[in-house]
């Protein structure tokens, strides 16, 4: 039977940070994109994680995760590259449920959700925090084709919209799926910003 993967999109530079963001320590001493990796490998077990080839600190913290490595030789290239990457990696896969390295706040609970909806059959899903859709973004094997191909800094949100009919948005409890980390003071915990 085919899995359910799991994609953690970390080869951005963090400009607005000032710095490796997902290396940055949070209030309570773990590190942003450890935390991500380490909630999303919990819950799937077969999960990639993209990264940029000279970011050694990072690789070497997933390293010690049950995470699969892949690097994005041109991560300037936007997120939706390095969605296609993994993509490409996992072709096999019954679906991808996308997450963001700087979200380490996403409740196991959420992704088990999400999850449960894209084997349930699902085409696209994702998680709806106070009326607004968060991350991370299911999507089914039906769109493997679609996401192998992307470029660009949008990813698939340009697919959201055209088939937002087709998406599937579970109201959640869980403010972490709106909260990043863009600047120093996030790192203090969930911050839905408007």
């Amino acid at each position: 039977m085919r899995n359910i993967v799991g994609v953690l999109l970390a080869a951005g530079r963090g400009h607005r940070f000032g710095g490796n963001k997902l290396m940055a320590r949070m209030d309570h001493g773990d590190r942003v994109g450890p935390a991500a990796a380490r909630q999303l490998v919990r819950v799937l077990p077969e999960s990639i994680a993209v990264v940029r080839p000279e970011d050694t600190m990072l690789k070497q913290a997933l390293r010690e995760l049950p995470i699969r490595l892949v690097e994005n030789p041109h991560p300037e290239a936007g997120m939706g590259d390095s969605l296609a990457l993994a993509v490409r990696a996992s072709a096999d896969a019954a679906g991808w449920l996308i997450a963001l390295g700087d979200m380490p706040w996403v409740q196991q609970e959420t992704l088990r959700q999400l999850v449960a909806r894209l084997q349930c059959g699902a085409s696209l899903v994702a998680p709806v925090y106070q009326g607004r859709r968060g991350h991370p973004v299911g999507f089914s094997a039906e769109w493997g084709d679609y996401l192998s191909h992307l470029s660009g800094d949008a990813g698939a949100r340009d697919l959201l919209t055209v088939e937002a009919d087709r998406l599937e948005q579970i109201p959640s409890g869980d403010p972490g799926v709106l909260s990043d980390v863009d600047h120093r003071t996030d790192l203090l915990g969930p911050v839905i910003r408007p």
